[in-house]
């Protein structure tokens, strides 16, 4: 661990009850970000219900298409 986050940490009682709830959450945020599972939204979960049902269907995308879209954002 660095020193500030040493020096940080050591002062955290001080700190207001709200402050400290807030980094708890902040904390919980990080960890799922960087270690733990990633939870899908709502709408991320729609969307990718709409994928797998496009893909049931056969609906693909060209090798065409495809090679357009990254044209168009590696110009």
């Amino acid at each position: 661990m660095s020193k500030l986050a040493e020096e940080i940490l050591n002062r955290i009682d001080a700190w207001p009850k709200e402050a400290q709830a807030e980094l708890m959450q902040s904390i919980v945020d990080i960890e799922e970000k960087h270690v733990g599972l990633y939870r899908l939204t709502d709408e991320e979960r729609a969307a990718v219900r709409r994928g797998l049902d496009e893909m049931r269907k056969g609906k693909f995308a060209s090798e065409e298409r495809i090679a357009a879209i990254f044209n168009r954002y590696r110009a």
